[in-house]
């Protein structure tokens, strides 16, 4: 993405609402954050990004009521091979949803960054196929529309230098858009249970009671 761009976030856990502070921080003009959870949507609309719950249809529809167009410049899946479908078929686990979605409304000659974890092996996938992490990809629409793909880990090392700075400098608060939440060792089963339901925030462990709450 660039300065001005228009760009969806899938995903509002902590890599989502990371990655929308990010887009922020570039420059973005507007951006957008879908989530099947309301009290995730609030979090993201919390530090400024428009939002769209997908449990309640095809994002592109809504995308469309924010922007008058059902396409943005940019897309980032911060899903990944857990997702579900949309509208009807939120309840449902559907691996390959969000990387179409994101190809589909996603204008030609745009990018999609897809932080969000995808493996080649998944016993409790939904079907044979997404067990060794094979998805049914709609590639032809991505190949069509001449899109780019950046996946992968995010290399750390490159960018924690600028972001450090960005912080110290108050360009970014990244721990509010996180909704960064510090508890204790012992209570880190009841985080990671609330993190599995989906919780808005972003858990941190301080086991020796170093940090401020």
């Amino acid at each position: 993405m660039k300065p001005e761009s228009t760009v969806h976030v899938a995903g509002a856990g902590p890599v989502g609402l990371a990655a929308a502070a990010g887009a922020q921080l570039l420059g973005a003009a507007v951006v957008i954050v879908g989530d099947l959870q309301e009290e995730r949507l609030a979090q993201a609309r919390s530090f400024g990004c428009e939002t769209v719950d997908v449990s309640k249809g095809d994002p592109k529809d809504q995308i469309e009521q924010i922007l008058g167009v059902p396409e943005v410049d940019a897309g980032i899946d911060a899903v990944g091979f857990e997702a579900r479908g949309h509208g009807a078929g939120s309840a449902s686990e559907a691996p390959a949803t969000v990387l179409n979605s994101l190809m589909e409304i996603t204008a030609a000659g745009g990018a999609l960054g897809i932080p969000g974890l995808y493996v080649t092996g998944d016993p409790g996938g939904i079907d044979e196929a997404a067990k060794v992490g094979s998805l049914s990809l709609s590639l032809g629409t991505g190949w069509a529309k001449s899109l780019s793909f950046t996946t992968g880990q995010c290399p750390v090392m490159r960018y924690n230098l600028g972001l450090m700075k960005a912080i110290l400098h108050d360009r970014v608060q990244i721990a509010k858009a996180v909704n960064a939440t510090v508890i204790s060792l012992d209570d880190a089963p009841r985080g990671y249970q609330e993190f599995d339901k989906g919780a808005a925030r972003k858990y941190v462990i301080d086991p020796h009671g170093t940090l401020a709450a």
